[in-house]
């Protein structure tokens, strides 16, 4: 992960942290104090790192911390391998191999911890990319909830693409893979009792193999992003801001499943902040936004594509606008902070 680090607070400022904090919060936190003192370099944040001195191999890191462990669609165990996975695809990679780490709560039962696990085997094991090492910590009742998982991934590039979230052009065609909501609104609703989750299911999902089908489009395939904590509002600030670029989407042609906007409405929530685990946000070169398209829908995980904006030929760079059900335009923020804790 690389950026251009700003200069960081005097020491007598202080930043409280709260719990899930997210958007532009995260973003100040990484800009003033972890990235200088991680002697941060220049360039946009990236789902993924290039290994210096060998610009072919991806290295991922994440961890996971969903609360709760279970929700119909997934757990913390299948999510750990398609998170880490997905974030090296976005970088135009395939994963070679995962590290996996856990912090386990003293008391935790047996037959809990070995459901995460197996689901984690399993969901390995489908992604075709090998558990080559781990570790484990168990800490006191209290220090963790339940289980904490941390993976490192291990991909490597083939062929021309070479997506990165600054290199989206003005006139790229914006696409969606599928629906958005879902993992969010399931996971909120489990841990909360709000009884949707009875009618919607996570759409967690590994995409390397979606990415692989976008393989052929080479350089004209600009960006790749999935809109995971932030949601889609945040993955296109942070391609629109990496990339200097002003987006524009069309509120008709974003899917949103009804039992989502059910929830949204109840709840609040803007559809377009909800974290998703299965599906991404490619920029392409509108010439070739059909054949992508088309690559794309060939897949079960990306039978919903659809093309829901484009890339202004001018405009602000950084801003992201939504043009609405009844023709107006409004712009679309970062997320100040994260609405919904705990949900990756």
């Amino acid at each position: 992960m690389t950026v251009e680090c700003p200069s960081p607070h005097h020491e007598d400022e202080v930043v409280l942290i709260g719990h899930g904090a997210g958007g532009r919060l995260t973003a100040e936190l990484l800009d003033t104090l972890v990235l200088p003192a991680l002697d941060g370099q220049e360039g946009p944040l990236e789902d993924a790192a290039l290994l210096p001195g060998h610009p072919d191999l991806v290295v991922s890191t994440d961890s996971f911390v969903v609360s709760p462990l279970f929700f119909p669609g997934g757990d913390i165990g299948s999510l750990a391998v398609h998170g880490t996975v997905n974030d090296l695809a976005m970088r135009g990679a395939w994963p070679l191999a995962l590290s996996i780490a856990l912090i386990v709560e003293e008391g935790l039962p047996l037959a809990e911890l070995r459901s995460v696990l197996q689901s984690l085997g399993k969901a390995a094991r489908a992604a075709a990319v090998p558990v080559i090492t781990g570790d484990t910590k168990v800490v006191g009742r209290g220090a963790v909830d339940k289980v904490f998982i941390n993976t490192t991934g291990i991909g490597q590039r083939r062929g021309a693409l070479r997506p990165s979230a600054a290199l989206a052009r003005p006139g790229d065609a914006v696409l969606l893979s599928g629906p958005i909501g879902l993992h969010g609104i399931t996971v909120l609703s489990t841990r909360e009792g709000l009884g949707f989750e009875s009618d919607i299911a996570s759409d967690s999902r590994p995409l390397h193999r979606l990415v692989r089908a976008l393989a052929p489009l080479g350089e004209h395939l600009h960006t790749l992003r999935d809109p995971t904590r932030g949601g889609l509002a945040a993955a296109l600030n942070e391609i629109a801001r990496d990339s200097a670029v002003a987006v524009e989407i069309d509120e008709g042609a974003v899917p949103v499943p009804e039992p989502v906007a059910a929830a949204c409405d109840l709840l609040g929530l803007d559809p377009l902040i909800v974290a998703n685990e299965g599906c991404l946000v490619a920029f392409v070169a509108p010439s070739a936004a059909e054949k992508a398209l088309a690559g794309m829908r060939s897949l079960p995980e990306g039978r919903n594509s659809v093309r829901v904006g484009e890339v202004l030929k001018d405009g602000p760079g950084g801003r992201v606008t939504l043009r609405t059900l009844v023709g107006a335009r409004r712009v679309v923020d970062m997320p100040l902070g994260e609405q919904l804790p705990r949900i990756c």
